[in-house]
């Protein structure tokens, strides 16, 4: 199956940093034709570069500023923010994730009663400050300015301990192949236990992110209660998220 391959083609490249063409044909029997195909599909997700005669992993400093990112698609971000905040009930317990389109759900659920946020990033405890009525949680760790949050092993332990409502993740793709994906790192193991400590788990991501693959996969989609976006997704991810009940809504 061609994303089974792909798959092992970008574990293979993540392992190893850079390989040629011809090593990729040899170690997956396929044609260099085929192969081609392959990594460019690789190459659009925006984590692996062309090279002479192969293909090598982007380093990590490719990421974009939290302040870059932040001003980039802000309308999209804010209706899809928007309509996550619908999900979100008086006396929840839940997790925001640092992205910049997580961050603007708290403009619209201020009002809740009861309300607790766990959060690692910066910028949403600080949106979060001015308003009594919501008890905010904040993950320990060392600050990454380059994403305003705060990581480590502390961060993910702390997260451990608490029963979520329900998750509002971020993304820097989604995919059949790569599942929910992340660019950072530092962020995996919070990310990933927020997933597993959460009774329902939302990703809000916007049509930019749809076939993109990022270095870390947090989540296959199986996982996710919904995927709240601004556009129809491709027609292989509703497929998949149908077959595993998981629901698609569009923010207008």
């Amino acid at each position: 199956m061609r994303s089974k391959r792909i798959k092992d083609i970008e574990d293979y490249i993540y392992e190893n940093k850079t390989v040629t063409l011809d090593q990729l044909c040899r170690v997956f029997d396929v044609s260099k034709n085929t192969i081609r195909r392959d990594i460019k599909e690789l190459i659009e997700g925006g984590h692996f570069k062309k090279i002479y005669g192969g293909i090598t992993v982007k380093s990590n400093k490719d990421l974009l500023p939290f302040s870059e990112r932040n001003i980039s698609n802000l309308e999209a971000k804010k209706i899809i923010a928007k309509k996550a905040a619908e999900f979100v009930e008086d006396s929840d317990v839940i997790f925001i994730d640092s992205g910049t389109t997580t961050i603007h759900m708290i403009d619209y659920i201020k009002d809740r009663k009861n309300l607790t946020i766990i959060t690692n990033n910066l910028e949403v405890m600080i949106r979060v400050i001015p308003y009594e009525n919501i008890k905010l949680i904040t993950l320990s760790g060392e600050l990454d300015r380059n994403i305003l949050s705060f990581t480590g092993d502390t961060a993910s332990l702390v997260l451990k301990s608490y029963n979520i409502s329900k998750a509002f993740m971020a993304s820097a793709g989604i995919s059949v192949a790569g599942g929910v994906t992340n660019s950072s790192t530092k962020e995996y193991d919070i990310k990933s236990s927020a997933v597993a400590r959460s009774n329902k788990v939302y990703l809000l991501a916007s049509q930019d992110k749809f076939n993109q693959i990022a270095i870390m996969t947090y989540c296959t989609l199986d996982k996710l209660t919904a995927l709240i976006t601004n556009a129809e997704p491709p027609k292989e991810i509703v497929e998949y998220m149908n077959e595993h009940g998981s629901e698609i809504y569009i923010a207008e």
